[in-house]
């Protein structure tokens, strides 16, 4: 099997090296293994007081705060004034069991943000807090999705025009192309698909008890999302089991690792992926066939809407077209099906609060909610800083990768109670299993919220008694908190 590469400064490093810390400064600074392996972070000593990054945006860059802030790649080094990561949180084994809670639980014990150098390119600020992360997402034109891109990894600029959707963008292009598919999401249109998801819901319910149980992934978390974001896009029922394999193989794109000798994306090299792989190609030739078809023959549906929208006058591009309709079909079924299979865990673990929710269904709403959080389907974005800033009383250079881990700040302490538990009255406030808020909230949110609340009622209804038939096997990603499989037994 040919194996991935991964293009540095100096050539190229194979994909089986392995992209940790301690070979970071093995290779950059010798001299301080010592220190670090006497103690799990280097800490920062800066005199800067906590600010938000609204106040300012630091122009002096002679301040002393910003000596060595560079990375070594560029001549300086940066280990000298930063509080380091002793864990390489880019790297996809770690999430192999589910997000390392203990992990982020020591980042967040350390003042300001942690810094986590990768091989072969920049680092990253690790945001691993419930208030940074909603700051990060709150001020776009400090953080910026379209300065580089969401993901970890840099790529060449060519690759980031041909894969811009809506969460690589800012202000105002992000709002041009959200406001095409703002009416298809508020609660009013939404609503009008409950009864669809509850029929298809209660039909794969009562299929699974007939067969005693099987693969929850496949049975139920899978096709309840897919068929419905296919619903609102007008692909046709015979294509839909096309588009759970090609959004399969876009998270597989998310790892280092090859799931079987064929699969799309396996030899593309991992900071392309998901969105420059075959499986994303083959997608976007999809969205251009179906999206002719739908400019000859028009339907009551959003690739209708989008092939023939326009605005400000102008009609998308076919990028813009193809990028969405990808967008869309990644977000609106990849994510739900983490929840919906985190669900049954949850289930499993804590039955007696599900057998109070049933006694009272005034529950459910919370329930829903904590799904979310403890299911953080995505387990990061990445925004980029447009100038000189500062953090959590970290100074951040223009230009340097933000990383907003919202499989750590859903469970920041200091935002929620015994954070690891799933309580379901735990007091009503936001968290960020939908993103931090801002311009890039989650558009898909209102429906992921009445397709977890009607499944979780039709489980209820059937007073189903479910176990585990063996360990669940979670996506070998750093990107998606995903369960590849996990087999149920019912009795």
């Amino acid at each position: 099997m040919q194996k991935e590469d991964r293009r540095t400064d100096s050539g190229l490093l194979p994909a089986d090296r392995p992209l940790f810390f301690n070979n970071y400064i093995a290779l950059h600074h010798t001299t301080l293994l010592f220190h670090i392996q006497k103690s799990p972070f280097v800490t920062a000593s800066t005199d800067i007081a906590k600010s938000s990054s609204q106040d300012f945006c630091i122009q002096n860059t002679m301040n002393p705060v910003f000596t060595n802030q560079h990375s070594c790649r560029k001549g300086n080094c940066p280990l000298s004034d930063r509080s380091l990561t002793q864990t390489d949180l880019s790297d996809p084994a770690l999430y192999d069991a589910g997000i390392p809670h203990q992990v982020f639980a020591e980042i967040r014990k350390q003042p300001g943000l942690s810094w986590n150098p990768l091989q072969g390119e920049d680092g990253f600020w690790a945001v691993t807090r419930f208030e940074d992360i909603v700051e990060v997402s709150r001020h776009p034109e400090t953080f910026s999705s379209a300065t580089g891109h969401i993901q970890i990894y840099t790529v060449p600029d060519d690759c980031l025009e041909a894969r811009a959707s809506m969460i690589d963008m800012d202000p105002p292009n992000h709002s041009r192309l959200r406001r095409l598919v703002n009416p298809g999401f508020i609660p009013k249109n939404l609503r009008l698909f409950e009864p669809i998801v509850r029929q298809r819901a209660s039909a794969l319910l009562d299929d699974l008890v007939a067969e005693g149980g099987g693969d929850w992934v496949e049975k139920i978390a899978k096709p309840i999302p897919i068929s419905i974001i296919c619903d609102m896009l007008g692909v046709p029922e015979e294509d839909r089991n096309y588009m759970i394999e090609l959004t399969d193989h876009l998270v597989a794109g998310t790892a280092n690792k090859p799931l079987d000798p064929n699969a799309y994306g396996n030899t593309t090299p991992l900071r392309f992926l998901p969105f420059e792989s075959p499986a994303a190609f083959a997608l976007d030739n999809y969205a251009r066939d179906l999206g002719n078809k739908r400019r000859a023959e028009p339907q009551d549906d959003l690739v209708t809407k989008l092939i023939n929208a326009e605005v400000d006058g102008e009609k998308l591009t076919e990028a813009e077209f193809t990028n969405f309709f990808r967008l869309l079909i990644f977000a609106g079924n990849e994510t739900t099906r983490s929840a919906m299979s985190n669900l049954v865990i949850q289930m499993v673990n804590n039955p007696e609060i599900f057998a109070s929710i049933k006694d009272n269904p005034d529950l459910i709403d919370g329930a829903v909610e904590e799904i979310v959080r403890v299911a953080s389907p995505i387990l990061y974005f990445r925004r980029t800083a447009t100038c000189d800033t500062v953090l959590s009383g970290t100074p951040v250079k223009k230009g340097e990768k933000v990383v907003m881990w919202y499989a750590s700040g859903n469970f920041d302490e200091a935002r929620f109670a015994a954070p690891l538990d799933y309580d379901v009255t735990r007091p009503k406030m936001p968290h960020i299993g939908y993103g931090g808020g801002g311009v890039h909230t989650c558009l898909g949110a209102g429906l992921a919220r009445i397709e977890l609340r009607i499944l979780l009622e039709e489980i209820l209804k059937r007073d189903m008694k479910i176990s585990l038939a063996e360990p669940p096997e979670y996506v070998h990603s750093n990107f998606v908190n995903g369960i590849e499989k996990l087999v149920v037994r019912l009795g």
